[in-house]
């Protein structure tokens, strides 16, 4: 007597798990099967096949809507360094800082300084100045270009 190989059982192949989504491939070898198994006698009604052709239309589109959503997304997510980037080379206003503790000087005084490079921190831009200050892009009060002296 031959014995199975276990390997061949079903509970030992790999399975894997079935989409809830009806993809565009999908939703097109559904329409395909029913014309090609629809009844000779009894074709199809031109308004149903009309309808189904305009939902696979409207399928189509969404997902390219949903392509161009998400890229739009992915440009808006870009470095904080490059988003901010446009302020080298202008000068900016901010409170004055305390080089010790890096907090507002009280009474709050306006400083002004120009921007030399951009860096990031911890996912923030962070502003450094020629005057080596560095504050953070929420701190800047005003955005003007260099001033001829």
């Amino acid at each position: 007597m031959t014995s199975i190989d276990p390997s061949y059982y079903l509970k030992n192949q790999p399975r894997s798990t079935p989409s809830g989504e009806l993809g565009k491939e999908e939703f097109l070898k559904i329409l395909m099967a029913q014309i090609q198994n629809q009844d000779p006698l009894d074709p199809m009604d031109d308004r149903e096949f009309i309808a189904q052709m305009t939902t696979f239309s409207q399928l189509e589109q969404m997902l390219n809507m949903n392509t161009s959503i998400s890229k739009l997304v992915d440009n808006q997510m870009m470095s904080p360094v490059i988003q901010y980037s446009h302020l080298i080379g202008k000068e900016v206003q901010y409170y004055a800082l305390d080089d010790e503790t890096g907090k507002i000087i009280e009474p709050k005084e306006l400083a002004t300084s120009t921007v030399v490079a951009i860096s990031e921190r911890e996912g923030y831009a962070v502003i450094e100045l020629e005057n080596d200050q560095k504050i953070y892009t929420d701190e800047i009060l005003r955005i003007n270009e260099p001033s001829v002296d």
